[in-house]
C-alpha cells in the first residue's frame, strides 16, 4: 500500500454514516454521569454503586470485546455494526424502566457488551475504504462524534431536571432504533478484500481465532502490539475517569448546579476534542509521507502537552481556568484517537485488525472500569477528587514514552510507494 493511496468510492460517506452512530454510541453511555443527583434521589445508593453502574459497563464492554472484534473478521463490517446499533438502543430503552439499583446495574452490563461490537468493526471498515494519504484523518472525522456524543450527552441531566431520568433513556433509545433502519439500508462492506490491502497480510482464507491470537502475538507483533495494549489500559484509565467523575467534580468544586456542572464539564472540552482529533490525524497523515514512525509519534506529543492541562483543572479555584484546563486536555489528549486504528495497520496483519482492537478494548475498557470504581471507592473515603484528577495527570505524563516505543513492522517502503508482502 501507498502511503498516497486515495481512499475508495463511497469512504466518507461511510465516516458520516457512522459518526452518528458514534454519537448515540457516547450520548447511552455517558448520559448517566450527567444524572447524578435525579438518580440517585430515585433509586438509594452509594457512591461507590453509583461508580459501579459506568464501571460495570466498561467491564463487559471490554470482556466482549475481542470476541466482538473477531466476529466483524469473521463475519462482515456492516451486519456488526447495525446489529449492535439495534440491540443498545434497545437496552437503553430498557433502563427507562429499571426500578431498582440491581436492574440498572444488569441492563448497564449488557449495553456494554453490546457496544463493544461497533469500534473495532467501525475503525476497520474505514480503514479498508481508507486504505493510504487519508486513514488517519477519517477516523479522525469519525472519532469527533465522540465528542459530540460526550458533549450531547450533558442533555440528559436537563432532561432529568425537566422531566425524568427515565423519559431521557427513552428518548435517546427510540433515536437509535430509528437511525438503525437507515443505516441497514446504506452501509455496505468493501467491495473486495484485496480494495484494502496493505502488504500486512490480507489472505482470502476465513479468520480463525485461534490463528489471529498467534499471528497478534508471535515473534513479530509481539513487541509491538504489547506496547499497543499497555498505552491503551493508560489511556482508558486517565479518558474514562476524567470523563465519568468530571461532572461531579464540577459540580461539587466549583458549586454548580446538577445540569451546568455537566455542560461545563462536557461541551467545552468536547468541542475542544473535535480540532484535535482533526489536527492529530492531518498531522500525522502529513508527516508520514517523509516518517513512518509519525503516527506513534503525533499521540505522544500530545499526551506531553496534555498533562499539565488536567493538573490546572485540579489545582484551580477559578471556574474559567478549570474549564481551559479540561478543554486543552481533551483537545490534545485525543491525537491518539486518530492514530490508534492507523496504528494496528502498520504493526499487525490486516486480517486481524477488528480482533486486534478488540484486544486493546479489553485491556482498556476493564482498567477503565476499575479506576471509574474505584474513584467511587475513593470518594466514599473522602478523598476530594482534586487528589484523583492530579494523578491523572502524573499518568497521562507517563504514558508518553510507549508511543515513542512502538515502530512499524519492517519490509514496506511507504516514502517511495513500493509495497512488499510480509507472511505473519
Amino acid at each position: 500500500m501507498s502511503q498516497t493511496a486515495p481512499p475508495l468510492s463511497r469512504a466518507w460517506l461511510v465516516v458520516g454514516l457512522l459518526w452518528f452512530v458514534v454519537c448515540f454510541n457516547y450520548i447511552a453511555g455517558l448520559m448517566l454521569t450527567t444524572m447524578h443527583g435525579s438518580i440517585l434521589a430515585s433509586l438509594p445508593m452509594s457512591e461507590t454503586q453509583f461508580g459501579l453502574l459506568t464501571s460495570s459497563a466498561l467491564w463487559t464492554f471490554g470482556l466482549t470485546s475481542a470476541v466482538a472484534g473477531f466476529a466483524s473478521d469473521r463475519f462482515g463490517r456492516s451486519r456488526v455494526i447495525v446489529a449492535s446499533l439495534l440491540v443498545w438502543s434497545s437496552l437503553t430503552i430498557g433502563c427507562a424502566y429499571a426500578g431498582s439499583f440491581l436492574q440498572l446495574l444488569a441492563l448497564r452490563g449488557l449495553m456494554g457488551a453490546a457496544e463493544a461490537f461497533y469500534m473495532p468493526s467501525a475503525l476497520a471498515l474505514i480503514s479498508e475504504y481508507h486504505p493510504g494519504s487519508t486513514r488517519s484523518l477519517a477516523t479522525g472525522v469519525h472519532q469527533t462524534g465522540i465528542c459530540a456524543g460526550i458533549g450531547l450527552a450533558g442533555l440528559g441531566g436537563w432532561l432529568a431536571e425537566m422531566r425524568t431520568w427515565h423519559f431521557a433513556f427513552a428518548v435517546v433509545g427510540v433515536a437509535g432504533i430509528a437511525y438503525a433502519g437507515l443505516l441497514a439500508a446504506l452501509l455496505r462492506d468493501v467491495p473486495s478484500p484485496e480494495a484494502a490491502g496493505d502488504g500486512l497480510g490480507g489472505a482470502a482464507a476465513p479468520a480463525r481465532f485461534g490463528q489471529a491470537l498467534a499471528c497478534l502475538f508471535g515473534r513479530r507483533s509481539r513487541r509491538p502490539f504489547g506496547l499497543a495494549l499497555a498505552n491503551f489500559s493508560l489511556i482508558g484509565l486517565t479518558s474514562w475517569t476524567v470523563i465519568s467523575w468530571m461532572p461531579v467534580f464540577f459540580h461539587e468544586h466549583f458549586h454548580l448546579a446538577q445540569g451546568t456542572a455537566g455542560f461545563s464539564a462536557n461541551f467545552y472540552a468536547s468541542a475542544a476534542m473535535v480540532p484535535g482529533m482533526l489536527i492529530g490525524g492531518a498531522w500525522a497523515d502529513r508527516w508520514s509521507r517523509t516518517n513512518r514512525r509519525a503516527r506513534m509519534l503525533v499521540p505522544a506529543f500530545g499526551l506531553l502537552l496534555a498533562a499539565p492541562c488536567i493538573l490546572l483543572t485540579a489545582t484551580t479555584s477559578l471556574l474559567l481556568a478549570g474549564i481551559i484546563g479540561i478543554v486543552c486536555y481533551r483537545m490534545f489528549s485525543v491525537f491518539t484517537d486518530s492514530n490508534m486504528m492507523p496504528i494496528l495497520c502498520e504493526i499487525v496483519d490486516s486480517r486481524y485488525r477488528a480482533t486486534a482492537y478488540g484486544l486493546l478494548n479489553l485491556t482498556g475498557t476493564t482498567v477503565a472500569g476499575l479506576g471509574v470504581f474505584l474513584t467511587g471507592t475513593i470518594r466514599d473515603s473522602r478523598i476530594d477528587l482534586a487528589v484523583i484528577f492530579g494523578g491523572i495527570g502524573a499518568i497521562t505524563a507517563l504514558s508518553a514514552p510507549l508511543f515513542f516505543m512502538i515502530r512499524p513492522r519492517a519490509g514496506e517502503e511507504r516514502a517511495s510507494g513500493r509495497a512488499s508482502t510480509l507472511t505473519p
